[in-house]
């Protein structure tokens, strides 16, 4: 069996705050940092032998990844950051408190634009710079904002190209993300529906585990 490790990054300033966050770039909080340290507690119960950590280009992300790493004592493994694994573009609500939006466009479309896998948030003028981690990205590429399925597009590939033949050559393989990218992993390898992954929640810190067998086919999962 080789096993693939989800994982949420701790609790975010952002998340804190109450603040949609997308692709800003946010701090873990105090706590955010304790959930991390308690994620890598409970992975070393697991009987894994983890080979690759692979993670966004967001500090809340790499920050978490970094932590489990040096609590399991896997700093010598790879790792790997991809603006492909980032969180879903939120566009024009980015950095906006959600009880705010609530009030300013119902709850109900904040809702749908929360949860729908195929809604649009209110998108920006304009993209993001091409700097930094996203300097060779391609223009066409930057989004203004994205759905749950937008992002779906340019997460489950990656997973295909770069992490399923690590597993498929045995290996265990972790992924410390966000809440979109792991909704839309889920939604791949458990196969659910379209609209039924809009009440599927992840919380910060807590490890999902899916064991496969040598070609892939699901056996497990602690995801209840």
């Amino acid at each position: 069996m080789v096993k693939l490790i989800l994982v949420r990054h701790g609790e975010s300033v952002a998340n804190a705050e109450n603040h949609y966050t997308g692709w800003n770039d946010v701090d873990l909080t105090a706590k955010g940092i304790e959930q991390t340290h308690q994620t890598a507690q409970k992975l070393a119960d697991y009987d894994i032998d983890i080979r690759h950590v692979w993670t966004s280009v967001l500090k809340r992300a790499i920050a978490s990844a970094y932590i489990i790493q040096d609590d399991l004592d896997l700093n010598y493994l790879p790792i790997t950051k991809a603006w492909q694994l980032n969180e879903r573009h939120y566009g024009a609500l980015r950095g906006q408190n959600k009880d705010v939006t609530r009030q300013e466009y119902g709850v109900k479309q904040v809702q749908i634009w929360r949860r729908s896998f195929y809604a649009f948030p209110p998108k920006l003028d304009a993209p993001d710079p091409r700097v930094g981690p996203y300097k060779n990205v391609d223009p066409r590429a930057m989004p203004l904002s994205e759905s749950l399925y937008v992002a779906y597009l340019r997460i489950i590939p990656y997973y295909i190209d770069h992490i399923v033949p690590e597993l498929l050559d045995g290996k265990d393989q972790l992924v410390v993300a966000h809440g979109s990218t792991i909704r839309a992993m889920i939604k791949y390898l458990e196969d659910i529906g379209d609209k039924d992954i809009d009440g599927v929640e992840v919380a910060n810190g807590e490890p999902l585990v899916y064991e496969f067998d040598s070609k892939l086919n699901l056996l497990k999962t602690n995801r209840k």
